[in-house]
C-alpha cells in the first residue's frame, strides 16, 4: 500500500510538472504572436503618407488654398495609417521611433505657418488686431506633441484644425461682412515666412551633416574673446542618426505641400518680382527629399566611403533649397 501511495504521488507530481510546462509554452507562444503582430503593425504604420496634391477650388479666394492645405497637412498627421503615434503608449513605441520623429518635423512646419498666418498674413499692418480664430489655432498646435491624456495631443490639434476651418469659411464671406477674414498676399508677408523656413532649413542641414562627425569651429564663441577660436568635435550619436533623418523628412514633406499652396496664393507677387523660376527651383529641391528610401535602414557611411550616407544626401537637397531661398528673398526685397 505504501508503494502504491508513493507511486500515485509521483504520478501527480509529474502530471503537474507537465501541465505547468505546457502552460508556460502556451504563454510563450502567445507573447511571441503578440510581438509579431506588433512588428507587423509597426512596419505598416511606419509607411509615410504621399506628398499632398494641392487643389485649387473654383472661384477660390486669396489665402484659401494655403489655409486648406495647412488644414490637410495637420489632419493627415492624425488620420494617416496608425493615426498619431508620437504619444502612443503601446509596446511598439519602444522601437517605433521613425514615425514619431517624422511627425514632429511636420508639426513644427504646421506651427510655423499658423504663427505666420496669425502674425503677418491675416493682418494689414503691425498694429492690426489678430484674427480671433487664428489666435485660437496657434496655441493649440503648440501644445505638447507627446501628451496622451488629459488632454490628449490629438484633441488639442483637432481644436486647432476646427479654428482654421472657421477662418477658411470666413475668407469666403463678402467684403461687406464685418466677420470676413483677411489674407494679405504681399511680398513682405511671403518674405517673413521664407525667413522662418530659411532658419529651419539651416538647422536641418547642420543636424544632418553632423552624422559623419567633424571638427567644427564653435560658432557661439563670444565676440572679442580673441583670435584663438574654439573648436569642438561634433557628431550625432549613432542611435540618433535615423531620428534626425526622419525629422527632416517629415518637415520637408509638410513644406512641399505648403510651398505648393503658397505659390498659388502668391502667384501675382512672384510674377511681379520675377521670382517664379527661383521659387520653383527651391520647390524642386525639396521635392527631391521625398524620394523612396529603398534601404531597410538609414545608412551612415563616411563621406567618400563604400556605403551611402543618406543623411548627407538629404543635407545636399536641403542646402540647395536653402541657397535658393536666399536668392528668392533678395528678389522679393529688391526685385
Amino acid at each position: 500500500m505504501a508503494n502504491s501511495s508513493m507511486t500515485d504521488k509521483l504520478g501527480d507530481t509529474l502530471l503537474g510538472f507537465r501541465g505547468g510546462k505546457r502552460f508556460w509554452q502556451v504563454v510563450g507562444l502567445l507573447v511571441l504572436a503578440l510581438l509579431l503582430v506588433e512588428v507587423g503593425l509597426g512596419w505598416y504604420w511606419s509607411s509615410e503618407p504621399e506628398v499632398l496634391i494641392v487643389e485649387q477650388p473654383a472661384n477660390a479666394v486669396t489665402g484659401e488654398v494655403t489655409t486648406a492645405t495647412l488644414i490637410k497637412v495637420a489632419s493627415t498627421l492624425l488620420e494617416k495609417k496608425g493615426g498619431y503615434l508620437s504619444n502612443d503608449m503601446m509596446p511598439h513605441r519602444l522601437w517605433l521611433d521613425n514615425m514619431p520623429n517624422w511627425e514632429f518635423g511636420a508639426v513644427v512646419q504646421v506651427r510655423d505657418m499658423t504663427r505666420i498666418l496669425r502674425r503677418d498674413m491675416s493682418r494689414s499692418q503691425s498694429q492690426s488686431l489678430a484674427d480671433d480664430d487664428l489666435a485660437i489655432a496657434e496655441p493649440q498646435f503648440n501644445f505638447d506633441n507627446a501628451s496622451w491624456a488629459i488632454p490628449s495631443t490629438e484633441g488639442e490639434y483637432r481644436r486647432g484644425i476646427r479654428a482654421l476651418e472657421r477662418y477658411q469659411q470666413r475668407l469666403r464671406l463678402p467684403d461687406s461682412d464685418a466677420k470676413k477674414a483677411r489674407f494679405y498676399a504681399r511680398a513682405d508677408n511671403l518674405d517673413a515666412w521664407l525667413a522662418d523656413v530659411q532658419h529651419r532649413l539651416g538647422d536641418m542641414s547642420q543636424k544632418l551633416s553632423d552624422s559623419v562627425g567633424r571638427e567644427q569651429v564653435d560658432l557661439d564663441t563670444a565676440p572679442g574673446v580673441g583670435d584663438d577660436l574654439l573648436s569642438q568635435q561634433v557628431r550625432t550619436p549613432w542611435l540618433k542618426i535615423d531620428d534626425a533623418f526622419y525629422e527632416v523628412r517629415g518637415a520637408s514633406w509638410a513644406l512641399v505641400a505648403l510651398m505648393r499652396a503658397v505659390e498659388v496664393d502668391f502667384a501675382d507677387v512672384l510674377k511681379k518680382k520675377n521670382a517664379t523660376a527661383s521659387y520653383r527651383q527651391m520647390l524642386r529641391e525639396l521635392e527631391s527629399t521625398q524620394q523612396t528610401l529603398w534601404s531597410p535602414m538609414v545608412l551612415n557611411g563616411s563621406g567618400f566611403g563604400m556605403f551611402a550616407n543618406h543623411s548627407l544626401v538629404m543635407a545636399n537637397y536641403i542646402s540647395r533649397a536653402n541657397a535658393a531661398i536666399i536668392e528668392l528673398r533678395q528678389l522679393l526685397q529688391n526685385g
